[in-house]
């Protein structure tokens, strides 16, 4: 039986407008050329993975209800806009200095640790070493690579801040499989380079 394959997506600059820490559903906004990005790798047999990093739940802005709450329509606004439906989203709400002591913990979600993507890819029958993952930040680009997926680093601006905060540090020579403006950008190389 052949695995199937996967993009793992990074939710916050690369499917919708990254509004530092969002918690309100209203806020949510799809970014340009998503929809037809997001429709392209699917009817290429790509599963659709968010794998994202909310450290508003460390932080006691928002409760793991409210975050999937939100994720739930994001979901719905992509669906509405004519994308295929996502196959799973997977959220890691701990930091190892959440304001919450039940979150502050060293963890195998928290990119740029693999965690999330590894558990999705059991869960789905996924091969990661036939997957890839879009992101806009350092740490996506580690937990793709430590994971065995190629990699895209979308250009939004975030790309340039420093890493997020982990328990082990992200080597800054690490450089992506590509790098592009945006997802309809990543998908076209991704289906270029499969």
């Amino acid at each position: 039986m052949t695995l199937a394959r996967a993009v793992f997506l990074d939710r916050d600059g690369v499917l919708i407008e990254d509004v530092h820490l969002i918690v309100d559903p209203a806020k949510v906004r799809v970014l340009p050329g998503v929809v037809d990005a997001l429709t392209r790798l699917k009817s290429a047999g790509f599963k659709l993975v968010v794998v994202t990093n909310q450290t508003v739940v460390a932080r006691g802005l928002a409760t793991e209800a409210d975050v999937a709450h939100l994720n739930r329509h994001m979901a719905g606004l992509l669906t509405m806009q004519g994308a295929p439906s996502l196959d799973a989203i997977h959220v890691c709400p701990h930091h190892p200095k959440a304001s919450l002591p039940q979150y502050r913990q060293i963890c195998e979600c928290r990119k740029p640790a693999p965690g999330m993507l590894v558990r999705a890819a059991r869960e789905l029958g996924v091969a990661l070493s036939r997957s890839y993952l879009v992101g806009d930040r350092l740490t996506d680009i580690a937990a793709g690579a430590r994971a065995g997926c190629r990699t895209v680093l979308v250009e939004t601006g975030r790309h340039v801040d420093a890493p997020i905060e982990s328990a082990e540090p992200v080597d800054p020579s690490l450089r992506p499989d590509h790098v592009c403006r945006d997802l309809a950008a990543a998908a076209d190389w991704i289906l270029g380079d499969a």
